[in-house]
């Protein structure tokens, strides 16, 4: 378990230049890189600690080639997580359609990471999903529709950031507040019992545990930066 500010932290000819690292304030403000930019030593498939996927560190990024001849697989980290600020930027490729999940428990017994954990929504505008206001980019995903309207941007780079203190989390898209929920509540139970996450009885149980990073399918691209 660990209390952090958190990062991905990458660069690209297409993003604002970053050279993968911590200036001497971040680290005395106490953030973390998640990813150096030039390996995944922070991240495993999911349930699969020396698994193969279609992730890959490319050109400063967290790159998921749609081309490779591998079954879909999410990244988790190799740590468990608590109380922190997960901040990333990532652009998606035309209709693509990702996510970011939280408090994921790793077991053998839970086939997926989505079977666990809350999903931050990635969403391109031009994906058939965008019509669903519980769908859009930074929702909390098929719980509501954003907390404030903003939209993301289309082929290029956005910020993103994931508040979560003693299990009330915010998540934000382009620094607006898109979506708040106390996952201690019983309000939150209730709404889970009237979704189809309640046929996962670990979903949106737990107020610590991995990150994920989901591979959705074949034909989109997910690239990850701070």
């Amino acid at each position: 378990m660990m209390a952090a500010l958190l990062a991905l932290s990458v660069s690209s000819c297409t993003s604002p230049p970053r050279d993968n690292s911590l200036s001497a304030e971040e680290k005395k403000d106490g953030w973390t890189l998640l990813f150096d930019g030039e390996t995944l030593s922070e991240w495993h498939v999911y349930n699969q600690p020396s698994g193969v996927s279609n992730w890959k560190a490319v050109n400063h990024t967290i790159y998921c080639d749609p081309t490779r001849p591998v079954a879909p697989a999410d990244l988790v980290t190799n740590k468990i997580y608590k109380d922190y600020i997960l901040q990333f930027d990532w652009k998606l490729s035309e209709a693509g359609n990702s996510g970011v999940f939280i408090n994921v428990l790793e077991d053998p017994a839970i086939p997926a990471t989505w079977a666990s954990g809350p999903e931050y929504q990635l969403l391109d505008a031009k994906h058939p999903d965008y019509s669903n206001l519980k769908k859009r980019p930074g929702c909390l995903y098929n719980f509501a529709p954003q907390a404030n309207a903003v939209e993301a941007k289309h082929g290029d780079w956005n910020t993103s950031r994931i508040e979560q203190q003693h299990g009330k989390v915010k998540f934000y898209l382009n620094d607006i507040l898109t979506a708040e929920q106390d996952f201690t509540t019983a309000a939150w139970r209730d709404t889970i019992a009237n979704t189809h996450f309640r046929e996962w009885p670990e979903f949106g149980k737990h107020t610590e545990g991995h990150i994920a990073l989901q591979d959705w399918k074949k034909g989109y691209r997910l690239k990850t930066s701070k």
